[in-house]
């Protein structure tokens, strides 16, 4: 039986690289087990979401369309919070498969409406399966008050994080003080979907 293989150099590899944070990261433990958590909860919602055909990140338009009926794509592009060539490759897909429809605004010929298309109510269905199953994929083992305490200190993570982030709920929107201009406050559930869609890499989308 031979013994342990060491790389180039001598210098054993850890058993368990992920047991502990890098030494870089030994002041932040908690960032860093967040950060983990937020890429093992990506792939995991990336399996069920592919079941349904979409990508992750998707989700995240289609919930905002289904919420907000038709809307121009400039604006959903704010709501997004990504980049416009990101989310018209998002809204390309989404299109072939048929989920949305694309038209020229009636009000303004240059701007092209957004909307949910009837097809896409299997869709709906399916995300919110999908989600169901990764909620108690991540909650497994938590009884309910495990669970309402740690939606409860997650809250507070999101709170302080928003602080540094323009757009977050709660945070007052970007004015626009040229004359005769208005800009709407995003919904609660545009927001949501703002901080999570922009948790997602554009490679994923």
């Amino acid at each position: 039986m031979s013994g342990p293989q060491h790389p180039e150099g001598g210098a054993e590899r850890p058993a368990c690289p992920d047991a502990a944070p890098p030494s870089a990261a030994h002041c932040g433990p908690l960032s860093h087990a967040l950060s983990r958590v937020a890429r093992l909860h990506r792939i995991a919602a990336g399996r069920f979401l592919k079941e349904a055909g979409i990508y992750p990140g998707q989700e995240f338009v289609m919930m905002h369309l289904w919420e907000s009926g038709p809307v121009r794509q400039s604006e959903l592009i704010k709501v997004l919070d990504l980049d416009p060539s990101t989310v018209t490759k998002m809204l390309q897909r989404l299109e072939q498969t048929g989920h949305v429809r694309r038209s020229p605004d009636p009000a303004d010929r240059r701007a092209v409406l957004v909307e949910a298309t009837a097809a896409s109510c299997t869709l709906h269905t399916q995300v919110t399966e999908a989600w169901g199953r990764l909620e108690e994929l991540t909650l497994a083992g938590l009884d309910a008050h495990e669970r309402a305490e740690l939606g409860r200190l997650l809250g507070r993570v999101e709170a302080n994080l928003c602080k540094e982030a323009p757009g977050c709920p709660g945070t007052p929107p970007a004015r626009d003080t040229g004359p005769g201009t208005a800009r709407d406050t995003p919904s609660r559930a545009a927001q949501d979907s703002t901080s999570s869609a922009r948790s997602t890499s554009a490679a994923e989308l």
